[in-house]
């Protein structure tokens, strides 16, 4: 390489990088002498990230010129680059032990390269060898000083910045080992249709908030403790309202203001290949296995309730454990034993005599683009808030027998298809077979089934956008013992929304859902539910 002085000195270095490595990035043709255009956008300190990141390829040490093959002694450099190489080593050269010496430089290559230099003299001074150094050498040091004195200040200056940001960042961090995030969505909505039973229009617009602060902290960087605060004051649109569960949104649910412990367990890996939860509050199965829907989000995602997954995932809730465990990169099981009160103390309750829930679910990941997964789940419901559809469906989909001890066993599958990276096709069915263990129907037997569909469009219109079109079946009683408790006909959930993200932080989605012959009855109307959800995200 060739460089010309402000004085016409000519000086010949290699290109040396910051560490003793062979180092130098294609960035110029032989013919360039200085930056090309798209170099001379970039910044200082851009320009010396890259060169002391690129082509970091470790090579012997080179100890002769001669060693260079493209080197000749008749070369006009040859005694100035040997004087590098063999007096002062602080010139590798390329891993192919060429030198490429007509290949131009930049300043800032340059200046990478000059402090290699200016390093290994101050070792020969440390090591008492200065009488190596002669006085040209060190003429020619200072007049290459001189001349890029600018850029090894930017330097310089970057790194002291970068210094004094580290210190303020370690001083006002909110803890070494948790992570603040949160989340807060503000909502305008309301139903329209006459409610089931009722002549008029059921609600009134309402505008509700959400609001969660997400506690994650991590002892050994492969672990997660997670306390999630939340308060919330959004309506059910259930059958209190509406006359059905079915108009439910994804979000719901009132705490009247105040802010409780939602979230609240321990994820660790046991191995490499397995990993382990203990959770004490809320967190749903949905988060131990997938369920393979992109609309599953409450706050980005899915508007209604049914919507968001199957609802498997909903039936085996509270307190427990989970483990997942990967048999390859393609078959991943996880199973999950969680009981709803599992704090009470009295009979028929506790972890192991009350409510309870065991899942299991084997997911298979075939290749990035298509994914299934097949689950299973046994729930017992011991005679109170029975809810065998995890609050979506009809009545006689949640208690086929009533608010009476109640068994289920539920099968399902989901699975995800992704045909481009901006439209995602995915689905489920279920079936549970229910069994009265109490009450005058003791013994009898209900078949519910539920089915979904959805289309999603990740960044339709605009990057980090979201559409998404819904359309299923909730949970219905096909068949029951109990013949007054079935349901004869068939409602039909049919969804559409668009999520705008205005920022990285903030997004706006309108959206809404309608339910066809609701409560899988051909004589009530049809009922909609509209809203524009806000999402701020942190």
């Amino acid at each position: 390489m060739r460089i010309i002085m402000n004085n016409g000195a000519r000086v010949v270095l290699a290109a040396i990088p910051l560490l003793p490595v062979a180092w130098v990035p294609e960035t110029a043709k032989a013919e360039q002498v200085g930056p090309t255009a798209k170099q001379a956008t970039l910044s200082t300190w851009e320009q010396l990230n890259r060169y002391s990141t690129e082509g970091h390829n470790t090579t012997e040490q080179v100890i002769s010129v001669s060693q260079f093959t493209d080197v000749k002694p008749t070369d006009w450099a040859f005694q100035a680059l040997r004087s590098l190489v063999e007096r002062y080593g602080c010139i590798v050269g390329y891993p192919d032990k060429t030198f490429r010496g007509n290949r131009a430089l930049t300043r800032y290559e340059f200046a990478a390269g000059l402090n290699a230099c200016l390093d290994k003299i101050q070792e020969l001074i440390a090591a008492a060898t200065a009488d190596f150094l002669k006085k040209d050498d060190l003429e020619v040091v200072k007049r290459l000083q001189e001349e890029f004195a600018t850029e090894l200040a930017a330097l310089r200056g970057r790194v002291e910045a970068l210094e004094v940001r580290t210190a303020t960042l370690e001083k006002q961090q909110f803890s070494t080992t948790t992570k603040l995030t949160g989340e807060a969505i503000f909502t305008i909505a309301d139903t329209f249709g006459d409610a089931v039973g009722q002549p008029d229009g059921p609600t009134e617009t309402i505008f509700a908030y959400r609001a969660r602060l997400n506690f994650n902290t991590s002892f050994t960087g492969k672990d997660q403790l997670r306390i999630r605060l939340q308060g919330r004051n959004v309506p059910e649109f259930n059958r209190a309202i509406t006359g059905t569960n079915m108009t439910r949104l994804s979000f719901d649910g009132d705490s009247g203001g105040n802010v409780g412990i939602d979230d609240l367990f321990y994820r660790f890996p046991i191995g490499s290949k397995t990993t382990a939860w203990l959770i004490a509050n809320a967190y749903g199965t949905e988060n131990l296995a997938p369920s393979l829907n992109p609309l599953e989000s409450d706050g980005q995602g899915a508007v209604s309730r049914f919507a968001r997954f199957s609802p498997i995932y909903r039936i085996v809730e509270g307190a427990g454990f989970g483990l997942a465990h990967k048999f390859t990169d393609a078959i991943e099981l996880t199973v999950a034993y969680r009981a709803r009160n599992a704090n009470n103390p009295e009979e028929k309750n506790g972890l192991f005599d009350g409510n309870y829930g065991a899942f299991s679910q084997l997911t298979f990941n075939l290749s990035k683009d298509f994914r299934f997964g097949l689950h299973y789940a046994n729930v017992y419901f011991p005679g109170s808030n029975v809810n065998v559809s995890g609050g979506t469906g009809s009545l006689f989909a949640q208690r086929p027998f009533g608010n009476v001890a109640t068994l289920t066993n539920t099968y399902g599958a989901v699975a995800s298809y992704r045909f481009s990276p901006k439209f995602i096709l995915s689905g489920w069915v279920g079936y549970t077979d229910a069994e009265a263990r109490s009450g005058i129907n003791r013994g009898g037997d209900a078949s519910i089934w539920n089915w979904l569909v959805s289309l999603a469009f990740p960044d339709l219109g605009s990057k980090g956008a979201l559409a998404g079109i819904s359309v299923g079946m909730p949970p219905r009683a096909t068949e029951n013992d109990v013949r007054t408790r079935r349901d004869r006909d068939i409602s039909i959930h049919l969804e559409a929304f668009y999520r705008y993200r205005v920022t990285d932080n903030i997004s706006i989605t309108p959206g809404l859902f309608v339910i066809f012959n609701p409560e899988h009855n051909s004589a009530n109307n049809t009922q909609l539910v509209g809203l524009i959800r806000t999402t701020f995200s942190f």
